[in-house]
């Protein structure tokens, strides 16, 4: 049997060490699995290339990938997690977030209950505040999903080969990952862990980063926004229609006395451009994923492979 694990990277010059030597002293534990350790690494800046380049050198089992460009945060995991060979396959973070030695308790249920989907959630995080915004996020992309979704979960498991062929199927050009193991089913068991603050580096996530995979999770898996438009629409054309019979009604009867002024007007103005902005800005975000699923470009573009 063959065990794969994939890590994506960026600008993580600092971590690759450390990181794979993690892995190696967790690998111990399991001397009848044949191990490889694909990292792709997204046109980093740093002197991420020359790590990885020396790592490669002396380790036959450690394939790396070099992207021609920066594809992003969503494109480029993807399609390192397509390139893996082994029989189960593990995404984590190169940034230790994903505790490697939890990789551990999900070889031990795939191999045991032959379950083939083993998934890290975080329960809790040492990202402070920041860490309830996305479960917030989570919380709300459940409820409104028209496939069930899981909550806390960045994609960080082990995937039997099985779910890696179906994830081929796929052929998203900007797949939602954790949206998409939460569409195929099977048998999964949930690890709890709390993820620990970075050791090094600064992560390269951002707001629109952030912001980019909150809306392709909404677009990808939930017309509720489409269908709120029409609804919100319906709501504020009765509660005009309520508001102008009335102060029609005021007027007759207080024709002389009753004088409307500027400030409803103006708020009211205000309050439908806002609408009509925001649920404007709603249809973009579906018409820019479906623009993006017609140029049915690849994930990545690489600029060498070593090992393979």
């Amino acid at each position: 049997m063959k065990l794969s694990i994939v890590t994506p990277g960026y600008n993580e010059e600092d971590n690759i060490e450390d990181l794979r030597e993690a892995l190696l002293t967790m690998m111990k534990e399991f001397p009848h699995l044949e191990f490889e350790h694909v990292y792709i690494d997204n046109a980093s800046t740093d002197g991420s290339a020359e790590v990885l380049r020396r790592i490669a050198a002396r380790d036959p089992n450690f394939k790396v990938i070099l992207n021609a460009r920066n594809f992003g945060h969503i494109r480029s995991p993807f399609h390192g997690l397509l390139q893996a060979t082994g029989d189960a396959v593990v995404i984590m973070a190169s940034d230790l977030q994903d505790p490697p030695s939890l990789v551990a308790e999900f070889i031990r249920e795939w191999q045991g209950n032959k379950t083939p989907i083993c998934i890290g959630v975080k329960s809790t995080s040492d990202e402070g505040l920041f860490f309830y915004v996305r479960k917030l996020y989570y919380w709300i992309l459940a409820k409104i999903s028209d496939s069930p979704q899981i909550q806390n979960f960045t994609g960080f498991g082990l995937y039997d080969r099985k779910i890696i062929e179906i994830l081929k199927q796929f052929n998203e050009p900007y797949p939602f990952f954790r949206g998409m193991i939460a569409e195929i089913g099977f048998k999964r068991r949930e690890f709890q862990f709390k993820q620990p603050m970075r050791k090094r580096g600064i992560t390269s996530n951002n707001f629109l980063t952030l912001w980019d995979i909150g809306m392709l999770g909404m677009t990808s898996y939930s017309k509720l926004p489409l269908r709120m438009a029409t609804f919100f629409g319906f709501i504020v054309g009765v509660l005009s229609f309520i508001t102008g019979f009335i102060y029609l009604i005021y007027k007759l009867m207080f024709w002389d006395r009753f004088d409307l002024g500027q400030a409803p007007i103006v708020l009211g103005i205000f309050f439908l451009g806002a609408i009509q902005l925001f649920f404007l800005g709603m249809v973009g975000e579906y018409v820019g994923a479906i623009f993006t699923q017609v140029k049915d470009r690849p994930l990545v573009v690489e600029a060498e492979r070593l090992n393979f």
